[in-house]
């Protein structure tokens, strides 16, 4: 890992890939891709300093994009933090995070099942055109965010 991840987002991206590890059979990928491949995670400096849990499925997600192949489903967006037993937690700053991913022209957003209730609080003016999907679960990240379409550019694997 380089760039400017705080401890929190380091702590989440060994999360992240250590799950995919442990339960690469849930997206049918053969262990030892992990013995061939190695994973390089890079967080540019930019101008705001990065800490926190509330990118895990995103890392996660970006991880398994890697690893599987399969593209991310374009105008999205996630926020949740995740556990190495593969729960999705919830996490604060819902309604900024709402509005940018709207700005952003965001139509489909992942959020923890227990952030549902931040959601309701906010004005269905700011929700117009946004399609809320709620896990508890890292694999339903997946089943949401990735096609099952690969890559252009794909890597044909012998294992």
């Amino acid at each position: 890992m380089t760039g400017n991840l705080g401890d929190v987002m380091k702590e989440s991206a060994t999360l992240a890939y250590e799950y995919l590890k442990a339960h690469s059979h849930l997206l049918d990928l053969d262990p030892t891709v992990f013995e061939k491949w190695n994973v390089h995670l890079h967080v540019p400096e930019g101008a705001t300093p990065k800490d926190g849990p509330s990118a895990g499925i995103t890392m996660f997600t970006a991880l398994a994009s890697a690893f599987t192949q399969r593209l991310i489903k374009p105008k999205l967006a996630m926020t949740g933090e995740i556990t190495l037993r593969g729960k999705v937690l919830p996490v604060g700053g819902i309604k900024e995070k709402i509005l940018a991913a709207r700005r952003s022209g965001i139509k489909d957003i992942i959020l923890p099942k227990e952030n549902q209730k931040d959601i309701e609080e906010i004005k269905p003016v700011y929700l117009k055109g946004l399609n809320f999907h709620y896990v508890d679960q890292m694999i339903d990240v997946i089943n949401i965010a990735l096609t099952t379409t690969k890559g252009r550019n794909h890597l044909k694997i012998n294992y």
